[in-house]
């Protein structure tokens, strides 16, 4: 299972989900299946991966598998109980289970729409070959906004001693602003960041 997760979190430092930048059954099919591994929150991408994919309702995870998925309890429940702290007593992980079944019932009595998401890869480009490509990453990654997830990146050489950042993020579209993301990132780190363009977008 270590090595298989070594290589999940490889797969998922470069896009977003397994299948690449959509989700798909292959996703619901592993989250099922690594749901009581201990050594899966060990994995920077898969955890950040395993929290978007939980973020998700059962009845939408089946959506994506033609209904395959399991939604016993009709809700999320015990999704999270593979990222929670390792001490926590029976006691205290059936409580924290009632709230969230409490929660989740409050939340499906308001019966709101699905969360629209989407998929962003961003090149993020540098004045000059002297600018520090590893701070520039650090910048772009200490924006934290509600509804933002950063995934995985990679430099690509673009000429001249020169590379951009490729960055993948995912969005909640009714809270994050591409645009408004954007400008932030060229206005606060203006110092090694030159331009910031959208490689590609999807609705997820």
């Amino acid at each position: 299972m270590a090595a298989d997760l070594g290589k999940l979190n490889k797969t998922l430092s470069e896009q977003p989900f397994i299948g690449g930048f959509e989700v798909g059954t292959e996703d619901v099919k592993t989250f099922e299946t690594i749901k009581a591994a201990p050594d899966a929150k060990k994995f920077a991408h898969v955890a950040r991966w395993y929290r978007n994919i939980a973020s998700y309702s059962a009845n939408e995870r089946a959506a994506w598998s033609g209904g395959a998925a399991a939604t016993s309890g009709e809700g999320k429940g015990d999704d999270f109980d593979l990222f929670g702290s390792d001490d926590e007593d029976d006691e205290e992980k059936k409580k924290v289970v009632e709230e969230r079944l409490k929660a989740y019932a409050e939340k499906k009595a308001k019966k709101p729409g699905p969360i629209a998401k989407s998929s962003v890869i961003l090149d993020v480009k540098p004045w000059d070959d002297e600018t520090n490509m590893k701070e520039m990453e650090d910048l772009v990654r200490s924006i934290e906004m509600d509804g933002l997830v950063w995934g995985g990146g990679k430099l690509i050489a673009i000429g001249y001693g020169i590379s951009k950042l490729q960055i993948i993020c995912v969005i909640e579209d009714d809270k994050v602003s591409v645009d408004d993301l954007i400008e932030r990132i060229t206005t606060d780190f203006e110092s090694h960041v030159q331009s910031v363009d959208i490689a590609a977008f999807n609705k997820i």
